[in-house]
């Protein structure tokens, strides 16, 4: 009677053991299915903070196709890059927001400084990040980008062949004659370099940055002066974590003299374009796609009754245009990943 009674102990040991085993085995199969979890890696030695989202049915032990995606210039990674990434990750991919240096949650000096070479080099090594994950298939990584985001991709994409496709929508491109349109021509863009070097001069001098708003309606001197709703709507892009009050005077050099338009003929990756008449700057889309090297290419052209470069804002955060941009891209990444 006893013998049998330690069997019946041992029995129940031993399945007890096993189910808590397996229980444990499928939690952890699916602890990351449809989650974000907060990462950090570095680029040039600076710490970066980003998002990163999973597919819905993610599983232990398998790799993913994965992408990094970026959002406009100033923003950071709880704006249209989340937004993005998060139903990105819905669709099967592993994808990762984060914040450029100088931004938001990640390391960088001087602060709100925004720079499209260094954002290229984030992108380039949110790539390498990504790519040493063990659920990451590091041949199969795509960068997908917002506005100026997409400018900072095709930049990266353009020297980087570890970016296997591109994905751009709202796509900001200019060279130095369009930006003369939005900075008040010659003599504004000539101002606005001047203000930026006497403003690096007293940071190397003084260690004291010299800021303006990032928006404005009031402000002429502020980097956006208009009625641009997402930035100034708290419901839409005004999120807390983001500074409505604070970019670097010695942005405007670098962002003004910057020229991605001949990075298209150093694009050989699989590339899509998403744009409209109502989006910013829709001929210089147009020039740059018809510039790229490589024939795998599409240019999705969206409808719209808004002017040029108010549905520029619509590809933020309204659910018809990110919900479209989204479908393409998805079909897209599929299909080329």
């Amino acid at each position: 009677m006893k013998r049998l009674s330690s069997y019946i102990i041992i029995l129940f040991a031993a399945t007890t053991i096993w189910s808590c085993k397996t229980k444990t085995e499928n939690q952890t199969k699916i602890s990351k299915a449809n989650t974000m979890k907060k990462v950090q890696f570095t680029s040039e030695g600076v710490q970066l903070i980003g998002n990163i989202y999973y597919p819905k049915n993610y599983e232990e032990g398998k790799q993913y196709p994965a992408i990094v995606v970026s959002g406009s210039w100033t923003t950071v990674k709880e704006q249209m890059a989340g937004l993005y990434a998060k139903k990105l990750a819905e669709n099967g991919f592993i994808t990762l927001a984060f914040d450029f240096r100088n931004f938001g949650e990640s390391e960088g000096e001087p602060r709100f400084y925004e720079s499209p070479s260094l954002k290229k080099v984030d992108i380039e090594n949110a790539v390498t990040f990504l790519g040493n994950l063990a659920d990451v298939d590091a041949k199969k990584i795509g960068t997908f980008g917002v506005c100026a985001g997409a400018m900072y991709t095709l930049m990266a994409a353009s020297e980087d062949d570890r970016i296997k496709s591109v994905v751009t929508t709202a796509s900001w491109l200019h060279d130095a004659e369009a930006v003369k349109l939005f900075y008040g021509g010659e003599e504004g863009v000539q101002t606005k370099i001047k203000a930026a070097q006497d403003a690096k001069k007293k940071y190397a001098e003084t260690g004291a940055v010299a800021y303006i708003p990032s928006i404005s309606t009031e402000d002429a001197t502020a980097a956006m002066y208009g009625p641009y709703d997402y930035y100034l709507n708290p419901e839409r892009g005004a999120v807390k974590e983001w500074s409505a009050d604070k970019f670097a005077v010695m942005s405007w050099e670098d962002w003004l003299t910057t020229d991605p338009m001949p990075t298209a003929q150093n694009l050989h990756q699989p590339t899509l374009m998403i744009h409209s008449d109502g989006a910013v700057l829709p001929n210089y889309t147009k020039k740059y796609f018809e510039q790229i090297a490589t024939s795998d290419k599409k240019l999705h052209w969206m409808e719209t009754e808004l002017e040029s470069p108010f549905h520029q804002f619509s590809y933020y955060d309204q659910e018809a245009e990110v919900n479209e941009a989204v479908t393409e891209a998805v079909q897209w990444f599929k299909t080329k990943l």
